[in-house]
Order: C-alpha cells, then structure tokens, then sequence
C-alpha cells in the first residue's frame, strides 16, 4: 500500500475511534434505531446532487441495508444498553476476521500462514476482553456488538462488488436505501412519540453529534475505506481497522472517564501484535 493510502486509513482509524464517544453522546439525546435513521437519511442529502454510480441496486440496497440496519442499528442498541464505547470499539473489530474468513472461502483471497497467526493473536485478545464479565459488557450487548460486525464483514464484501466507482456517490445512494427500512424499524420498536420527543428536546451539541455521525463516519470513512478496498486486497486494507480499538478505548478514556484495567490492556495488546504481525506478513 503507497504511503498516501496508508495515511488515508490512519485518517479513517481516528476518525472512527473517536466517534464511539460520539456515539455515546448522541445516545443521550436519541432511542438508538432513530439516531440511526437520521444519521443516513443525512448522509444520504447529497444524492440531490451527486448521481448514481453504476452500481446495481442489489450492490446499493444490499451495502446500505448491512451498514445501517445490520451494523449500526446494532450498534447503537448495544451502546445504550449493554457495552461500554471503549470495549465496543475493540470487539466490533472482530469484522476484520469474519471479512478476511468469508473472502478466503468465497473469492480465494488467500491469507498468509503468519497472517493466520496474526488473526489468531488478535482474535485471542478480543475473546480475553469478552471473557470478562463486569459493569462494562452485559452478554447481549457483547452478542449485539458481534452481530454488528459480523453485517459490516458481508458488507466489506458486497462493497467490493461495487468496484472503482465515486466510493462517495456510493456511500450516498447506500445510504438512502438504509434510511427507509431504518425508519421503518424504529417507528416499529420505539414509536413516533419517542422521535419527536428526542428531537424537540435535542440541543445543538446533540444534532452537531448526529451530523458528525453522517459527514465524518459515514461518507468520509466509508467512502475512504471503500476506495481503498477497491484498490487493495483485503488483507492489506481490513487489518488497519485493528487499531480503532487502541483510538477508541483511548478517546472513551481521556472523554468519558472508562476506567482502563489491566486485562483491557492485555486484551489490547494482544489485537495490537496481531496488527504487527499481520503487517509484517505483508510487507514479506
């Protein structure tokens, strides 16, 4: 991977890092299946503009659908309700896993044997951090959150499906098939009341939270990651993702006070020398 491309995935790890505390202040403010709904039906704004890819609506539906009702309506669940943002930032990392699994097993891509050791480390380090029981993860919120990244893995793959195209007008036009069925879902497990009670009430800081959550996460980091999946194998791009947790437990930390004990940095490091290994099995 050329260094330009290197650092637009390091900008893509910051930025999604840090919105898992984003994320967190938006959930005070919004239920969590609304929160989603605007987030893409914001994102998705610019398809006034920006035309559709050629991409079939298969590819566009099926993408917008794992991203936003697969992943993030999840995630958001999870967050309310049974895992803190630092430890959701680390296990919904177990995407890199399930991406690079299902990608050997349906297209050959085919990994390393020390990539396989790599994966091994990693995922040992996110099974230690599940294995501890606290105020931190609940079991369903652990099961949401592996839920979640197991719909962003197959989107990781239908994404790539896609091609070289404007991976923004894609990210777009995704997100506008998202935002319906989102709504649809939320208006049927949290009702209209709670919608329009959460955005009267909402402050500016809240709706700066919700805009940032489809501005920065949605169109730049996807879109970004997307232009590099289309450029790149996926073991050289879905690895990168591993260091989100080390921004995310750090950001939750230093903004929210989550208490960081020693088997959270055991679990940590392991993922981190899984990253390292797995880097080093590339540039061999």
């Amino acid at each position: 991977m050329p260094p330009r491309h290197a650092l637009l995935a390091l900008a893509v790890v910051g930025v999604w890092g840090s919105n898992f505390v984003v994320m967190k202040w938006a959930l005070q403010s919004f239920p969590p299946l609304w929160l989603a709904t605007l987030r893409f039906a914001l994102s998705a704004l610019p398809l006034l503009v920006l035309p559709r890819p050629p991409v079939s609506w298969r590819v566009l539906g099926g993408y917008g659908l794992l991203i936003g009702v697969g992943m993030f309506g999840l995630l958001f669940v999870a967050l309310q309700t049974g895992i803190s943002p630092g430890l959701a930032s680390l296990v919904v990392q177990s995407q890199v896993f399930f991406t690079l699994l299902m990608l050997w097993a349906l297209k050959g891509q085919g990994l390393k044997r020390l990539q396989g050791w790599a994966l091994a480390c990693a995922a040992l380090g996110v099974v230690w951090i599940a294995a501890q029981q606290d105020a931190a993860a609940t079991p369903l919120g652990l099961l949401l959150t592996l839920m979640a990244a197991l719909s962003w893995a197959v989107a990781n793959v239908v994404g790539q499906a896609a091609g070289r195209v404007n991976m923004l007008a894609f990210m777009v036009w995704s997100s506008a098939a998202a935002a319906p069925a989102l709504a649809l879902v939320a208006l049927t497990v949290e009702g209209a009341a709670a919608f329009s009670e959460a955005v009267t009430a909402a402050s500016p800081a809240a709706w700066a939270a919700v805009g940032w959550q489809a501005v920065g996460n949605t169109l730049f980091g996807y879109g970004a990651w997307g232009w590099l999946l289309a450029r790149h194998n996926a073991s050289a791009v879905v690895p990168w993702a591993l260091l989100v947790p080390v921004v995310g437990m750090a950001c939750s930390w230093l903004l929210l006070g989550e208490p960081l004990p020693a088997w959270k940095w055991a679990g940590a490091g392991a993922v981190m020398v899984g990253l390292l290994l797995n880097t080093w099995a590339l540039r061999r």
